[in-house]
């Protein structure tokens, strides 16, 4: 296995094809738009000058990482010489199937098809393919150079010689693999979204404020980061996203997405990404609650 296609330059895909690129495999990032290919290579540059600061990589190992990826705007360019396609897209059920009928019809027979979704069902995704036996999940942790973790998710018909090969790529990669079964969440949203909901369900009921829900959490359990926090990291809206998938599988009301989630969503306040979550980021990074206007 040596070509790899990463789809979509967001957070996770410019992370996912870094950490390739980094490990010596040709990569192959596919954008809808050049100016998020370009922002991403932008974003791969400047972590890859981090590492560099910190000790950990060299000019050297910068240049040929930089050097092991092509972008390109159009799917059917890069897909016939693939040995793997990862797909980091947005967190939609139709695209995702939209997505994988195009990897499905364009990759080479041999090709594995992965998702890096972090709550869809593999199996329903797998349908969407003449393959499915080739078809797994592959879900990175952010910042994806960084985070150990990789979730293997096997679908209904996903082949014994799929799941080996793509846990033994994910050691490659120097990451720890894990396998998980193919059930809404899978372990490691299953576990943190509701937790996150449940922070935000505190803050919705006026138990405490942003920041002192978060200190609880890092200074009383130990955690790097507070819940709130942690889900403007990941953006709300892939919280939301992901809370409804889980909703929907479960039918269990402890996943419905608390309101103020929906609130904040809807008024484009998705966190880092969009400058402004239960923090203000525009500000020289100023933590500033911002919630208090949905709880009028």
């Amino acid at each position: 296995m040596k070509n790899i296609v990463v789809i979509g330059a967001g957070t996770m895909g410019n992370g996912i094809a870094h950490t390739f690129a980094q490990s010596g495999f040709q990569v192959s990032l596919v954008d809808v738009k050049q100016e998020n290919l370009d922002r991403a290579i932008k974003t791969i540059t400047t972590n890859l000058d981090r590492i560099i600061a910190k000790g950990n990589l060299t000019e050297e190992e910068k240049t040929s990482t930089l050097g092991n990826i092509t972008t390109f705007t159009d799917l059917k360019d890069a897909a016939p010489k693939a040995d793997l396609i990862v797909e980091a897209a947005t967190e939609n059920l139709d695209l995702k199937l939209r997505i994988f009928g195009q990897m499905d019809e364009l990759s080479p027979a041999h090709c594995i098809l992965a998702t890096n979704t972090s709550s869809i069902s593999i199996t329903q995704i797998a349908a969407a393919t003449k393959r499915p036996e080739k078809v797994i999940g592959m879900h990175f942790m952010n910042p994806v150079p960084i985070m150990k973790l990789v979730e293997i998710i096997k679908g209904y018909s996903t082949s014994k010689e799929t799941f080996d090969e793509i846990f033994e790529l994910s050691k490659k990669l120097g990451k720890v693999p894990t396998e998980v079964n193919d059930y809404p969440g899978f372990v490691a949203n299953r576990i943190l979204m509701p937790m996150i909901n449940e922070a935000i369900e505190t803050l919705y009921n006026g138990v405490a404020g942003v920041e002192e829900i978060d200190t609880v959490m890092k200074l009383g359990m130990a955690h790097p980061m507070g819940p709130l926090q942690l889900a403007d990291f990941i953006g709300l809206d892939v919280c939301l996203a992901i809370l409804n998938v889980m909703y929907e599988g479960f039918k269990n009301p402890k996943y419905a997405p608390n309101p103020l989630l929906v609130n904040m969503v809807m008024a484009g306040k998705k966190g880092v990404k969009s400058g402004e979550g239960f923090y203000d980021y525009s500000e020289s990074k100023k933590a500033e609650k911002v919630s208090k206007m949905f709880l009028k």
